[in-house]
């Protein structure tokens, strides 16, 4: 692979006398789709926690862009361009598909009173290129025609291409993705698979997701890590690792 943009070197996490993260070291260059697998509890959710600042590990390093931002809270990490999407979707359920991506923004200016009454010139050209902005990611996402309906109306692929939308909105480098096709039909799972790898080549932002529904994911990803019981087994192409040995007795239970 390229460089990487983001990097966990020896990473180790643990709960009590449960080693969560035994040394765990993974890459994911500008541009590219890298996936974890990996049974229940191999620690695929609990590095992407560990990433985004939910926890902070024992040991090890998390490398962003050149820099260690290991410990650093979730706000501070999204501020420097790593978002993530959850697999039940997080969103403002009474609020439209518009309104939804207009919240994701960083540093608006009508987030505080004083800079609002000041600069409210400045302000409303900021909302206008805002509202342009989201409705070209609604273009990109197909969720164009669906602006004004309520978040709570949308199937439950439309609520996960929206979370996507909505990490687009703050302008990542990386996006994290914990099973973003858990739940949805086969139909839609392979949509917004390929509105992931249309993300990616349009506009280089990489991706780190979590998914256990390799049939319909491994054809979209450059590059795969296998874990279990908190550990890297494998690594390398989708079909290599997915025939390694050690990956097969992981999920058979060995």
């Amino acid at each position: 692979m390229n460089s990487p943009l983001l990097k966990t070197e020896n990473v180790v996490k643990r709960f009590g006398g449960l080693v969560a993260l035994e040394g765990v070291s993974v890459s994911i260059p500008k541009g590219k789709v890298v996936m974890l697998i990996g049974p229940n509890g191999s620690g695929k959710t609990t590095l992407i926690n560990v990433i985004s600042g939910v926890y902070k590990p024992e040991r090890g390093r998390v490398i962003f862009n050149g820099t260690n931002i290991t410990g650093l809270p979730p706000h501070k990490v999204f501020s420097l361009g790593i978002t993530r999407t959850f697999q039940i979707p997080s969103l403002f359920f009474k609020l439209t598909v518009l309104e939804n991506l207009l919240v994701a923004p960083k540093e608006q200016i009508g987030e505080n009173i004083l800079p609002a009454l000041l600069r409210r010139r400045e302000w409303i050209r900021q909302e206008k290129h805002l509202i342009d902005k989201a409705f070209k990611i609604m273009d990109l996402l197909t969720l164009s025609h669906l602006w004004n309906r309520k978040a709570s109306e949308l199937s439950g692929g439309q609520m996960k291409l929206l979370e996507v939308g909505r990490a687009l909105m703050s302008d990542p480098k990386v996006i994290l993705m914990d099973e973003p096709v858990a739940g949805i039909n086969p139909k839609l799972a392979y949509d917004i698979m390929a509105h992931i790898v249309s993300i990616k080549d349009k506009l280089g932002v990489s991706f780190l997701i979590v998914e256990h529904r390799l049939d319909i994911v491994l054809d979209y990803v450059d590059h795969v890590y296998a874990m279990h019981r908190g550990k890297v087994i494998s690594e390398g192409k989708p079909k290599e690792v997915v025939s390694d040995p050690l990956v097969v007795r992981s999920y058979l239970g060995g």
